[in-house]
């Protein structure tokens, strides 16, 4: 009797080992496993070369910033200044959605590396430039791989670390960022003065060599899953709809008052074209199977609230960022390197807000008061900006920059985080590329109104003051001012009143636009108001079910229902369900209207 129970006992195990090995998925199939088992050193390592990334993306971003006028004076196109800027950020901004979902579908490692290949390609072309066609394609260039470069290293981490961590790595990279921006002006006033402005381009080539070979040897992300089924169908009408309204709006913003008249035949076409090919692109995302970016993100409040207010901080930062050290050389007199150091305090407040915020937020697990105060203090330093005059002390100036970045500081990393918390690992890359992308839109608006607003108004108010002199004394001999030569140097030589002149045509033509934008952060603070503070998830999200514990086969599924309403256990511990806490979904997204979304799919 005793050898036959144990025989029985014995079968039955090896019944239950098969059955296990039959049902349970493999391993590719569950990255939150693979995930999960990295050690932190693993993830340390990995985060190393995720930065390396971060820091060559918006090093790039203010590391002209001193040199443009220098820049546009050697290749005479004053004109043509705010493409070298708009340029990098509409092409960045129209690669983000695109790198999002194309690394969520097939894996976001190699297209890391494209990305930084890619940016490379660009600073080749911008090294080389004779002309400001050159310079401006180098850019768009730069701007393909930069987006990815972004956008690629918050969703690789966010793979891998759960949200409530997340806090203090997302923190840290926004204090790279503000490093980097400190840096960047800095040496490319330093370059302009001494090697020349074309090593700021060079100087991305040993950065970049050494993210290819971190990303190479430290980036152990989760291997993509792919089953048996047909590869997933890339969302090509919906990149290429997108590309053109983000032109469109940008064209609008920099062309519009300036290259050609508003009402004029040009810029209505641009704005129909743009408004047909909106609404086509939101036709063609509710019918596709992969969208670039899914309607359904929408309904969820964290992401649209956060999205909104991040387009609005966008304006106002890059709005500032890109223009101010031009604007420090020009008025106050100074050369390159003292204006990029007259912009440390405002990235020195936003490195230190940013990570204080960041390991807070991953300790108390509480953010909504962060961005609030910090979208306010942006307000109120636009408003102190729009009040500077062309002999206010430079104290005050800098006063002003650090209150912008002590916002900055508390608001911009902390709303990508609260988006990132609100989605499943599966699509974390696409919501933080969706999220991004509308910040960038409002950062491209916000460089291609102030610019072109600021290049109308700056010649306008010079032609104006030579007119007034020219009159006043008729038998006075004027230098010849270029408008496309206007360099500090130049600036600098001029006899008065030509030399105040130009100076007070600066400064009143850029600080008021500043009042024009602090409305706008206003705005911003009043949808935050509604954001639910919603717990950050303490684990990785993933999928309610994983496909492909299904795909195995539907015998071994019943006979482990079966075994299960044997042992009395309930049907949710089967193996087919998601091994994470309830808790985690405890989001506010509507993960009914998901699982359809991902059921909708072919699997893969």
């Amino acid at each position: 009797m005793t050898k036959a129970v144990m025989r029985s006992n014995r079968a039955l195990n090896d019944e239950d080992m098969t059955l296990s090995t039959r049902t349970t998925p493999p391993p590719t199939a569950k990255p939150d496993d693979e995930a999960a088992a990295m050690t932190t050193s693993a993830i340390i390592l990995l985060f190393v070369g995720l930065m390396i990334a971060m820091f060559m993306f918006s090093l790039n971003q203010t590391v002209l910033a001193t040199a443009l006028p220098t820049i546009v004076g050697e290749l005479d196109g004053v004109d043509q200044m705010l493409w070298v800027s708009t340029a990098f950020m509409l092409a960045s901004t129209i690669m983000m959605p695109v790198y999002g979902k194309v690394g969520d579908l097939f894996g976001r490692k190699p297209l890391f590396m494209f990305a930084i290949c890619c940016f490379l390609a660009g600073s080749v072309f911008a090294l080389v430039a004779n002309e400001m066609s050159t310079l401006i394609l180098g850019r768009v260039l730069q701007g393909i791989g930069g987006g990815g470069m972004m956008i690629l290293s918050q969703s690789i981490i966010a793979s891998v670390v759960p949200a409530r961590e997340r806090g203090k790595y997302m923190g840290i990279m926004g204090s790279a960022f503000a490093v980097s921006s400190v840096a960047g002006p800095l040496i490319g006033g330093w370059l302009t003065e001494g090697p020349g402005w074309r090593w700021a381009f060079a100087i991305n080539f040993p950065l970049g060599i050494i993210a290819l070979i971190a990303a190479a040897i430290f980036l152990k992300v989760p291997k993509h899953a792919r089953g048996t089924g047909p590869r997933p169908k890339i969302d090509v009408f919906g990149m290429a709809l997108i590309s053109i309204v983000t032109s469109c709006i940008v064209l609008v913003s920099a062309w519009g008052g300036h290259d050609f008249e508003w009402g004029s035949w040009q810029i209505n076409g641009l704005i129909i074209t743009g408004v047909l090919a909106a609404a086509a692109f939101v036709f063609v995302e509710l019918k596709v199977s992969e969208p670039v970016i899914p309607m359904s993100l929408f309904a969820n409040r964290d992401f649209l609230l956060c999205t909104i207010a991040g387009l609005f901080v966008g304006i106002g930062m890059f709005g500032v960022l890109s223009y101010m050290p031009t604007y420090l050389q020009m008025v106050h007199g100074i050369d390159a390197t003292v204006a990029g150091l007259m912009m440390v305090p405002m990235m020195g407040t936003m490195l230190v807000s940013s990570t204080l915020v960041g390991f807070i937020v991953s300790r108390t697990g509480r953010y909504k008061k962060y961005p609030l105060v910090g979208i306010l203090l942006m307000a109120a330093s636009l408003v102190l900006l729009s009040m500077l005059k062309a002999d206010s002390s430079a104290w005050e100036t800098i006063g002003c920059l650090a209150l912008l970045g002590l916002g900055l500081g508390l608001s911009m990393q902390t709303l990508v985080l609260v988006v990132q918390n609100a989605f499943p690992v599966s699509m974390v890359g696409t919501a933080t590329a969706s999220n991004n992308y509308f910040r960038q839109v409002g950062a491209t608006l916000g460089m291609a109104f102030i610019g072109s607003v600021f290049t109308q108004r700056l010649m306008d108010n010079i032609k104006a003051g030579i007119t007034e002199i020219a009159k006043s004394a008729p038998n006075t001999p004027l230098p010849k001012v270029s408008s496309t030569g206007l360099t500090p140097e130049i600036v600098a030589q001029l006899p008065e009143p030509l030399h105040s002149l130009i100076i007070n045509s600066y400064n009143d033509a850029l600080v008021p636009l500043f009042l024009w934008v602090a409305p706008l952060a206003v705005l911003g603070f009043v949808f935050l108001c509604f954001l639910p503070n919603t717990p950050l998830a303490q684990t990785l999200k993933g999928e309610p079910a994983q496909r492909e514990s299904l795909d195995v086969g539907q015998a071994p599924a019943d006979a482990a229902g079966a075994m299960s309403s044997a042992t009395g256990a309930a049907p949710s511990d089967s193996l087919a369900e998601s091994p994470l806490p309830e808790e985690t979904w405890n989001d506010g997204t509507d993960h009914t209207q998901l699982t359809r979304d991902r059921d909708s799919r072919p699997a893969h």
